[in-house]
């Protein structure tokens, strides 16, 4: 299952972490009748063994403490009979992160947040059956070492994420003030993403911008559609510029307004591109060319050089949350999308000069 599934992705704001909007109890407690207005840091830390008021204040700030469901600061002060709860977007026995010792491909570092050229393949996020081998793993080594640390911890701050067979660049916070003012950017649409995809077809236009409310298919809840507008899901944008034509696919760049679940996959799909090789949203399938073996056999070797939907994150721009500068930085299309991309740009080359339909 990917981590998109877990957690919006590819394409995903921070205030969208889930696509329904659940939280789990992790800690309940009734204040006594006689409880004296205390505040709620100091309350909870004498019932949590092992817990800093440090940790409760930052908790307080993600939004995880609510007395009598409602979110309060750490300065609020507990009164008789109030209820208090410490929340979070999992379920309990998923609350811990084990370091691991996984190498990072970081991109950019500072005491502030870093960005990490991700893999494709690498779940972002635990859970769901997939508890170990996550970049959050890797991250939490790298920035923790072997110290153990949960899953809600505001500093561990994925300000969005990438599907788990997407590739490229994906933004870290380290901070609970970084995370908040990125978070803030992103919720804004004041960040730059760029996204390179290979897509089944000719695109009939140069460029052009796909609007379509996206949500859960109800048939299938692995699957992410388009809906007609008011009728269900979230209201998403992409905008797209082709690259390079191959005649029977095309090489686009995507640029993002919103941050949706599988956003750019289904996009594509809706206008009748596909992402090449996205088995999710039939893209898996050789959906243009023509019929000889030849042929056939050239678009499975392509597949086989990349087993995954061809979509990479390329460009990230943003302003730090510290010293305001705007950073802009930009990874290399991966090795197994520009291998496909290669052999495509040779196969048109040679029907160019041939004229050959195999």
């Amino acid at each position: 299952m990917d981590d998109e599934d877990l957690l919006p992705e590819e394409e995903s704001d921070a205030d969208e972490r889930r696509e329904e909007d659940q939280q789990y109890e992790h800690y309940r407690f009734v204040a006594d009748k006689g409880q004296s207005q205390l505040r709620i840091d100091k309350f909870l830390a004498v019932r949590i063994e092992g817990i800093s008021r440090n940790r409760i204040q930052q908790a307080a700030d993600a939004g995880c403490i609510l007395v009598n469901g409602e979110p309060v600061k750490a300065s609020y002060k507990v009164k008789p009979l109030d209820v208090v709860t410490i929340v979070m977007d999992r379920p309990r026995h998923e609350l811990v992160i084990l370091p691991e010792n996984i190498p990072l491909d970081i991109a950019y570092e500072d005491e502030a947040l870093m960005v990490i050229n991700k893999p494709a393949g690498m779940v972002v996020h635990p859970g769901h059956g997939n508890y170990s081998g996550t970049l959050v793993n890797a991250v939490a080594y790298h920035l923790y070492g072997e110290e153990i640390k949960e899953l809600n911890d505001p500093r561990m701050g994925l300000v969005h994420r990438i599907d788990k067979d997407t590739s490229g660049l994906l933004l870290v916070a380290k901070t609970p003030e970084a995370k908040t003012h990125l978070s803030a950017q992103f919720f804004n649409k004041e960040t730059k993403r760029l996204y390179v995809a290979l897509v089944w077809g000719n695109l009939s236009e140069d460029s052009g911008t796909i609007v379509g409310n996206i949500g859960r298919d109800p048939r299938d809840r692995m699957v992410m559609r388009v809906f007609p507008e008011g009728e269900q899901g979230k209201p998403a944008v992409t905008h797209y510029r082709v690259l390079e034509r191959f005649g029977y696919v095309t090489l686009v760049e995507c640029r993002l307004e919103t941050g949706r679940t599988h956003q750019i996959r289904v996009h594509m799909k809706q206008i009748g591109h596909p992402l090449f090789n996205d088995e999710r949203y039939g893209g898996s399938e050789i959906l243009r060319g023509t019929h000889f073996a030849k042929y056939k056999q050239f678009v499975y070797n392509c597949f086989a050089l990349c087993p995954r939907q061809c979509l990479h994150a390329r460009t990230l721009g943003f302003i730090h949350p510290v010293t305001g500068e705007e950073i802009h930085l930009e990874s290399e299309i991966p090795d197994d999308m520009q291998q496909v991309i290669d052999r495509w740009r040779s196969y048109t080359a040679s029907r160019d000069t041939t004229g050959s339909t195999v």
